[in-house]
């Protein structure tokens, strides 16, 4: 099983923004020298709660950085970027990170972003990402003349080509015939899931869905199977979790049932998104269960996954029987105020050193 890291990120908005940024990139590097595979990171463009508008901003000051580790983004919103420019930054990126990059496209998940970029409507959002994917594609597989004229997007270069010296060419990606495509789903039953398998893309589930909901995105990864003929492993598949882990399951618990902690702040924040959206089954162990008798506390102990190594390992992999063999485990970076930097990172440390093998083992 792959382990990595998933960072939407979230941080209180009124810690100076670039002392966050640089507690983030430390994030990244500790989870490179432990061995974590990937990271991604998210795109929030009108929220100061979530503060990287550009995840590849972020993550290209990281190549030089790491050495090891796949950066992607977690995701980019394609409805609200321009296919051509989306097309150049990302073989811009990958070339830079010499092949390092996994590129994780998405239609958007914050309200806010979607009315800023006037793409509230649900069906024209899906439209234009699947407009926008394909452009992507088919620049970074052709040569110019470039001519797209679709529903959403009419734009190319036809007339100011000169092609004895390449103007009017667009770059290809380092990776061939192009990097790894990920595409994200939080809904119940999400179509994007079986999608994402159809297409070779590998689907990710959200950190925050309750397991009913990472068990029926199981559900949707075998329908894409079955309709493609492949053999359901698993393995493409990345299900992202909030994880503690302490050399203790009681001082595990302690650390998750703080209420300064960055898992009640995490999850109280998204909570109010959520039902601000009236969106709240993709959190709620029980979807018929009313959000007036929800509480963080509920939310804690549904969502999190924590105790000492053995505990953790076990609850993975009965999470894991139980829900759907998903082949990557991605860990929800949480926000290091105070006291939480320092526990974040022996959960990294606990994680990628104990609980992994152990949990490979099993």
């Amino acid at each position: 099983m792959k382990l990595g890291l998933f960072g939407m990120p979230l941080h209180p908005a009124t810690r100076p923004v670039s002392e966050v940024y640089d507690e983030d990139q430390a994030r990244i590097i500790l989870a490179d020298q432990l061995g974590f595979e990937e990271v991604f990171i998210g795109e929030h463009v009108s929220c100061t709660t979530e503060p990287i508008a550009s995840p590849m901003i972020f993550l290209a000051s990281l190549i030089n950085q790491t050495k090891n580790i796949k950066l992607g983004t977690g995701v980019v919103a394609l409805p609200n970027h321009h296919p051509a420019l989306v097309a150049a930054e990302v073989a811009q990126f990958d070339h830079m990170a010499k092949g390092r990059f996994q590129f994780g496209i998405g239609p958007g998940g914050l309200a806010s972003d979607m009315e800023l970029f006037g793409v509230l409507d649900g069906a024209v959002r899906n439209e234009k990402m699947e407009e926008s994917i394909e452009i992507i594609l088919d620049i970074w597989q052709s040569n110019p003349p470039y001519k797209y004229n679709t529903k959403h997007y009419s734009f190319g270069v036809e007339q100011t080509i000169i092609p004895e010296i390449s103007v009017g060419t667009m770059h290809k990606p380092f990776q061939q015939p192009h990097p790894p495509i990920f595409s994200t789903a939080m809904s119940p039953f999400s179509s994007s899931i079986t999608k994402a398998v159809q297409r070779g893309w590998s689907p990710m589930t959200a950190n925050f869905c309750g397991e009913n909901v990472v068990a029926s995105h199981w559900q949707k990864y075998l329908e894409g199977c079955e309709s493609v003929g492949k053999e359901p492993t698993g393995e493409e598949w990345r299900v992202a979790r909030n994880v503690v882990v302490r050399p203790t399951d009681a001082e595990a618990e302690e650390a998750v049932m703080d209420p300064n902690g960055g898992n009640f702040f995490y999850l109280e924040y998204l909570w109010k998104v959520l039902k601000a959206a009236n969106y709240t089954a993709v959190m709620k162990s029980d979807p018929n269960m009313s959000d007036d008798d929800v509480t963080v506390e509920d939310l804690v102990k549904d969502i999190v996954i924590y105790g000492s190594p053995n505990t953790v390992a076990e609850k993975i992999a009965a999470m894991r029987e139980r829900s759907g063999k998903f082949g990557g485990l991605l860990m929800a970076m949480m926000d290091g105020s105070g006291a939480n930097e320092a526990g974040e990172r022996q959960s990294m440390t606990l994680l990628a050193n104990e609980v992994m093998p152990k949990l490979r083992k099993l």
